[in-house]
Parts: structure tokens; sequence; C-alpha cells
């Protein structure tokens, strides 16, 4: 019996050695990251559903400093249509806001503070992530300050649809703790950079919560401080995903069971497009499959703005291929 109970404290002993050394890890994450989590505050003018009138409300959200001379990175759900914007530091500081830009296909925005003992936090290495890996969440949930929720990083290479219908790449999934106010705000890792940026939360579900990823996030922020905007290519057409037959995939030898069908075919000066023709199905461009309008926004980047690329196209149930010329998507 005592053998037992020895080996009982043993294991007591040891678990609260595990607990502390995994409360220092948090809060010390949350001592050290706090000063560069901002609570952000936003006007916002609405038209009311019901009487049609325009009407001022408050919305909020979290963000957070990325560079010593004021700059924040939240989402663009939080400061969308957003008139006055105020950002809130943990020690009480409350500074005015600038709109520096804002990328609704990811869910990234910019804003500036000019003012203020500035803290930034370091951006991680998102490819590195795996799941299992301490997540840590500070933000501003329901309007309380600075509320730390802590987890795991649950699985990385999700997708989410955006709001304004296109599909967001390289999303991480947490089981860490977050409600509305956390959006915006950073999911960091147990050195305390930022692996994320809070997005979403499956509200009938419990621990299902979505990050953008932190590579991803660097490289909207950096293109909106520098160009106010994320450049994209476009093909100046309006095209929906058709399934195909299996005659179709047969006889030209397709891997996949879906295209996308050409409705609308818009002129546009920066692009060349007069080879495409209403009807034609897109089914791969530079010799890559094309399944979906996400795939086909995929491979529209800015790499691809005025470069002459190769399109293949279903026309009479044909495969032919095609030239095309994309433009800058304004």
């Amino acid at each position: 019996m005592e053998n037992i109970i020895s080996e009982l404290n043993f294991i007591a002993n040891n678990d609260r050695q595990l607990l502390d050394a995994y409360s220092s890890t948090v809060m010390g994450v949350a001592s050290n990251t706090s000063k560069a989590v901002v609570h952000i505050q936003v006007s916002k003018k609405m038209r009311n559903k019901r009487t049609g009138k325009i009407v001022e409300q408050q919305g909020s959200g979290s963000g957070f400093i990325i560079s010593s001379d004021g700059y924040i990175v939240t989402n663009n759900h939080v400061i969308e249509n957003g008139g006055n914007i105020q950002a809130s530091f943990d020690d009480g500081t409350e500074l005015s806001a600038d709109l520096i830009g804002n990328d609704p296909s990811t869910d990234i925005g910019v804003l500036k503070v000019h003012h203020g003992n500035l803290k930034p936090l370091q951006f991680a290495n998102s490819d590195m992530l795996l799941p299992g890996q301490i997540a840590i969440a500070i933000g501003n949930p329901m309007g309380l300050q600075h509320t730390v929720t802590a987890g795991v990083v649950s699985a990385t290479g999700r997708t989410l649809r955006a709001n304004n219908g296109r599909l967001i790449d390289d999303i991480i999934q947490t089981d860490t703790a977050l409600n509305p106010g956390n959006s915006g705000g950073p999911l960091v890792n147990s050195e305390g950079k930022v692996i994320g940026v809070n997005t979403a939360v499956i509200t009938s579900a419990q621990g299902l919560c979505f990050a953008v990823s932190s590579n991803l996030a660097a490289y909207v922020a950096g293109q909106l401080i520098m160009h106010g905007k994320v450049k994209r290519a476009q093909l100046g057409i309006a095209a929906q995903t058709i399934n195909l037959t299996q005659r179709m995939m047969n006889a030209n030898q397709l891997q996949t069971k879906t295209g996308v069908y050409v409705f609308e075919i818009v002129p546009d000066g920066d692009v060349y497009n007069t080879q495409i023709r209403l009807g034609d199905i897109i089914v791969a461009y530079k010799d890559k499959p094309v399944a979906t309008i996400d795939n086909l926004y995929k491979y529209l980047n800015e790499e691809s703005i005025g470069k002459k690329a190769s399109l293949s196209v279903l026309r009479g149930g044909i495969k032919h291929t095609i030239t095309v010329i994309p433009g800058e998507l304004k």
C-alpha cells in the first residue's frame, strides 16, 4: 500500500510540474505580447433594413502592432465600411487609427497609429506548424479587453470562404476559444510569435475556430502597406462551375469532373481575351487543371498580370488551346 501511495504522489508531483510549465508558458506569452494587442472600435454607417435610413453603428474587434512605426494588422470585416477608428492599448492609451488598406479576399486589413510606446509582434513561419502545437489567442471578445485563451493547433491547410465569395487558402484550425471581438487578434505560439490572425468561429460547433496563417497575413499586409491593395489578375469574364459529361471527360482525357463555363465576356483595355467565346468551358490554365472558379482565382495572381498564358477550353465538346493575357483586377 505504501508503494502505491508513493507512486501516486510521484505522478501527482509530475503532473503539477507539467501544469506549472504550461501555465508559465501561457502567462509569459500573455505578458510579453499584451502590449502589442489593441482593442479596435469602429463607427460604421449602415442602412437600416426596415426603415432604409442610414444609421451609425458601433463595431469592435482586435488587432496587433507589427512595426514600431505604428502599423496594425486586423480583419477586413472588423474595419470594413468604417468611419472613425480608435485603437485602445492595455495601458489605457487610446489613439485614432488611419485605414491603410483592406483585402476582403483574405479578410486582412491594415491600420496605422502615429504615436504611443509601440511594441510590435513578429510573424512566425506558419509552414512549420504542426497539429498539437500550443496556440494562444489574445483579444477582446464581447468587448472584454485583453482576454487570454489557450489551446492547440488542430489542423493546417484548411480553406475558408471569405465574405466576398473567394476562397481563403492556408487557414489554421484551432480549438483555442474565440468569440466575436477576437477577430483580428493574434494567434501566437509558445515563443509569442504570430502564427495566425483570428478570423472566424463556427458558432454551431465547439472548438472549431480559424485563423489566417501568418505567412499569408504577412504577405497581404506587406502588399497593403506598399500599394494599398493586393494586386490580382483577371480574364475579364463572368463564369461559373459546371459538371462535365463522361463523354467530354473521356474524349478529351480530362481528370477533372467539372470545368468553368463562360457566360459573359467583359471588354477591358488591360485584358487580351478576344479568343475566348461565350459558352467555352475552361478546363486548364497554363496546363494546370481548372475544375472550379476557385482554381482559376488561385492561378490569377499578381505574377500573371500582363503575361501571355495558354487557356484550354472545351468548345463544342472538343478541347482547344487559346491564348490570353490577364490584366490587373481593378
